[in-house]
């Protein structure tokens, strides 16, 4: 065997851990050889001395690659890479024996085994093959993390406006951007604070990294805590391999919680122990992992208000409320309301292959008077409703919809009733008419909740909490 080395030591990256290699093999001289070796590349060296004692190590620690002798005494190397396989189908393995047999060759690269070398070796081909895998598999990762960040729309311009309040919000994207602090974005739903968020990313000195998102209020907290900090295998039912969580995939970039009003007591709490002190485990783990992440915070609730009611913890708030950044309305920046108009004719007349030149001056006059509940969301949506009916090269007042155009009830906003000479309990009549407004939302769509939900505008978990609290069952 040539022991010659004459790569350099390769240095592990600051931006991630050292690849981590598990060496197989009954032979102590070997592992030790073999240990030596990789270590000096920069390479973090697990050892086990036979094919169980693998499988034990690979279900307690997460491997980048395995190399295993074939033939062993209790588990052959095919075995051993049959269970690696398992718990972590992406582990790259090389297979290394004195016996080589084209039906164990076969069969190791039939489970994925990317290499397989024969006894004796040169320990400078083994290094290189080693390299080549590591870096493979980094190159998929990165892919992965690619492919999550694809479709953000993460130039600034992209955030539409030039009213004093949009100028504001800029100014301060600009000046918190470049710090490592935890921001908490609030406002209605629709005023762009996902946009916001990636403004801030991609203006930061981690805009190099992955920025992932997850939305708080869209999925049940058992999922949603595998989402945020992974799992390992067999820690549930279903978890059938290890998985890495949206902390471990947005190392040293940005993760953005929205809705995170919605997150339940449990998950709350254990949030809270992620930006203190920032480490977590996966599910089912026990290996303290490290939380290199910037947070980005949403909500378009009234956290002080969920916090009096016991439904969101204080010192979590403080936690995430660092630098709060609130976006405004789109009713209280309406001179911006013709230049998102012109933003989205532009970008659904070319989706659409139309010829649409621009919005007539009617129809501009009833798009800036409209009050616009859903905010820039709700203009996206009747401008794109508008591009598919206009059959002229203008956008037209009689292809905006009846809301728009004054033709449909409007719900009376700040009408009272005259309020009583003895006065009277506000607190008691408000809750009626929530529950008023919940049942008839219930009874209108059929007892599907999530309908319900969407009646309202509201979340489902919104939407959930009061029906428990009303006993609208």
């Amino acid at each position: 065997m040539n022991t010659n080395t004459v790569d350099q030591p390769i240095a592990p990256s600051a931006d991630r851990r050292p690849p981590r290699i598990l060496v197989v093999d009954d032979e102590r001289s070997m592992r030790e050889l073999l240990a030596i070796v990789l270590r000096r590349e920069g390479y973090e060296v697990l050892l086990a001395e036979n094919g169980r004692s693998a499988v034990d190590l690979l279900e307690r620690e997460p491997v980048d690659l395995l190399i295993s002798d074939i033939k062993m005494p209790d588990l052959s190397g095919v075995d051993v890479l049959r269970a690696a396989k398992k718990i972590d189908q992406d582990i790259l393995g090389i297979m290394i024996t004195a016996f080589a047999s084209t039906e164990t060759a076969v069969e190791a690269m039939r489970l994925g085994a990317c290499d397989y070398l024969s006894k004796p070796f040169d320990v400078d081909l083994l290094k290189m093959k080693v390299r080549e895998k590591i870096e493979n598999r980094q190159l998929r990762q990165e892919n992965v993390l690619l492919k999550r960040t694809l479709g953000l729309a993460h130039q600034f311009s992209n955030i539409i406006g030039r009213s004093e309040a949009m100028l504001d919000v800029f100014k301060m994207i600009e000046t918190v951007a470049r710090t490592n602090s935890t921001i908490l974005l609030t406002g209605e739903s629709g005023t762009g604070k996902g946009l916001v968020a990636q403004a801030i990313h991609f203006n930061s000195l981690r805009r190099e990294k992955p920025m992932v998102a997850l939305n708080c209020g869209a999925l049940p907290e058992t999922l949603l805590e595998s989402e945020l900090f992974g799992h390992m295998r067999g820690s549930f039912t279903g978890a059938d391999t290890n998985k890495k969580g949206l902390l471990e995939v947005a190392e040293r970039g940005t993760i953005f919680l929205d809705e995170i009003g919605e997150m339940s007591a449990v998950m709350q709490v254990k949030l809270l122990r992620v930006l203190q002190e920032r480490r977590f485990r996966r599910v089912g783990g026990l290996e303290e992992l490290q939380a290199d992440i910037r947070v980005i915070a949403a909500t378009n609730q009234d956290l002080t208000r969920l916090i009096a009611e016991g439904r969101f913890r204080e010192d979590l708030y403080y936690r995430i409320n660092v630098i709060p950044l609130t976006l405004p309305p789109l009713r209280e920046r309406r001179e911006d309301i013709p230049l998102l108009a012109d933003h989205f004719l532009a970008k659904y007349s070319e989706q659409m292959g139309k010829q649409i030149a621009g919005v007539t001056h009617d129809a501009i006059d009833l798009l800036v008077a409209h009050d616009w509940p859903g905010n820039i969301r709700e203009l996206e949506n009747v401008i794109e409703r508008a591009v598919a009916l206009e059959s002229t090269p203008a956008i037209l007042a009689d292809s905006l919809p009846p809301n728009i155009r004054g033709d449909a009830p409007r719900v009376a906003v700040g009408s009272t009733e005259a309020l009583p000479e003895s006065g009277f309990d506000l607190e008691a009549h408000v809750k009626e008419i929530e529950r008023g407004y919940i049942a008839e939302a219930l009874k209108r769509a059929g007892g599907v909740q999530v309908k319900a939900a969407d009646l309202l505008g509201m979340s489902f978990r919104s939407f959930r909490y009061y029906v428990k609290k009303y006993n609208l069952r």
